[in-house]
């Protein structure tokens, strides 16, 4: 049974240039991301991180762009090494005058293991609230 796709919005006193810098730049998105060693946004690139579990443990992150469409969508696949599940994020930008409406889209988490607490969806929904209403927002407002 595929569950709804996990969608968050926010609209950021920012303009659209900015905010596509903050999730296509690496050295950008370091200073509210994740810690990439490298980053292209290019259909086919492959890039990969460790986030932390709920009890400190480290998962790996293991990612492939598969959109590009600059100033408006950035897609990539999102699974976990050792884990099962495919899922895929995608951000899109609305301008709305100097602001800009982002909107995260991360389908596919039924795929991942339900019995895991850092695998369920209100596990992402805290996850993507907070990169997309504290992390980023304060990184392209400041």
């Amino acid at each position: 049974m595929e569950t709804k796709p996990l969608i968050v919005e926010r609209t950021l006193n920012a303009p659209v240039s900015r905010i596509w810098q903050a999730l296509t730049d690496n050295s950008k998105m370091k200073e509210w991301y994740f810690k990439l060693e490298n980053f292209e946004p290019r259909v086919g690139f492959e890039f990969q991180f460790y986030g932390q579990g709920s009890k400190g443990e480290k998962f790996l992150h293991l990612c492939r762009i598969t959109t590009v469409e600059p100033e408006k969508k950035l897609s990539y696949t999102w699974k976990y090494d050792n884990f099962p599940g495919n899922s895929e994020v995608s951000f899109e930008l609305f301008p709305e005058g100097d602001k800009t409406l982002v909107r995260i889209t991360h389908t596919g988490l039924d795929t991942f293991p339900q019995d895991h607490p850092d695998f369920a969806a209100s596990s992402f929904s805290a996850g993507w609230n907070h990169i997309l209403g504290i992390s980023l927002k304060e990184y392209v407002e400041k």
